[in-house]
């Protein structure tokens, strides 16, 4: 009839073609084969212990998800000369995250480097001795405690850093480090088996599109032919002007591209997830391509099956861009 010819020169064999390029694409993207994955968690945590000279040293390093690198050191005062040098070692290393560094030292007894300043001392109890036997006290004991009291009776050695004590702190440094990484590799693993599900579960729906499809543009094609029926009758039919606005129509309800188009993100996020560098923020932008498809799909459906099958794919990509926030 009149209106299966007008939609027949939409390009019914152009369509084929592209609906076969999208099962193409969803069955190289969804193969049984798992992927190899360098995705990262921001998530971390890695600690060493180690002695030097008596000295017992602990290490650990924690991290949070965060947009930047912000780092909150701690360490002794006698090796703080070497924190920016480890600031950028770190930064270069750990990339993105909001990270508690801590450095550490359990001292040996004996190496209490607090000296009593015996002139500061004698002075103090002199003066006290003196001030005492012309008030008629005379208790040296009393004195004594109370000369320890004062200011400056203890001096403290400032301990220089031995440059081969920092060599050796800094190879437990790039140990904590290698068990920090290693704590993020077991996250990004489980983050990836998620990525999969969810993307997975997203090409699935996409294939069940296709089942109401036929029953969709039969809907589409019901409305219209009632609608052109209508026109028919009218005196100021105009049937080129109809036919225009028939094909506009038909291609405003045609969801192929969209399709394609969203086979080919779900395709290339399993692509990002297998380079050689976890890229969190490349597979969010990744994520913003999908919803837009997604939306675009749902706002042309007119079909109620198909409008439930968008909502899933919406509960499947928010769980995405939730995990993304914490992905490297």
């Amino acid at each position: 009839d009149f209106f299966l010819f007008l939609f027949l020169r939409q390009g019914k064999k152009k369509k084929e073609q592209r609906l076969q390029q999208i099962n193409r694409t969803i069955n190289l993207t969804f193969a049984t084969t798992k992927p190899i994955t360098m995705i990262q968690s921001m998530t971390g945590y890695g600690k060493t212990t180690g002695t030097y000279n008596d000295k017992k040293i602990n290490i650990e390093i924690k991290s949070l998800n965060s947009k930047y690198f912000d780092l909150n050191i701690r360490m002794p005062g006698f090796y703080r000369e070497n924190e920016l040098t480890l600031n950028k070692k770190l930064s270069k290393l750990i990339v993105r995250g909001k990270v508690d560094f801590g450095i550490y030292v359990e001292m040996p007894p004996k190496s209490n480097s607090a000296k009593v300043n015996h002139e500061v001392v004698t002075t103090y109890f002199n003066d006290l001795k003196a001030l005492s036997s012309s008030l008629g006290v005379n208790d040296d004991a009393k004195l004594m405690e109370l000369a320890m009291k004062m200011p400056e009776v203890y001096s403290q050695e400032k301990e220089e850093l031995d440059p081969e004590e920092w060599k050796a702190v800094e190879v437990m440094i790039e140990e904590a480090v290698v068990n920090f990484q290693e704590f993020r590799n077991r996250e990004g693993e489980a983050l990836h088996k998620e990525f999969s599900g969810y993307i997975n579960r997203i090409g699935e729906l996409l294939t069940e599109v296709e089942k109401y499809e036929g029953e969709r543009i039969e809907t589409v094609k019901a409305r219209l032919k009632s609608n052109l029926e209508e026109k028919l009758d009218s005196p100021q039919f105009d049937q080129n002007r109809f036919e225009q606005e028939l094909i506009y129509f038909i291609e405003k309800y045609d969801v192929t591209e969209e399709k394609v188009r969203l086979s080919g993100h779900l395709s290339y996020f399993f692509d990002v997830m297998k380079n050689d560098a976890s890229e969190g923020k490349k597979l969010g932008f990744i994520a913003q391509e999908i919803g837009r498809e997604v939306n675009t799909l749902g706002s042309k459906a007119n079909h109620q099956e198909i409008q439930k099958i968008v909502v899933e794919m919406k509960d499947q990509l928010e769980k995405i861009k939730e995990q993304i926030l914490n992905t490297l």
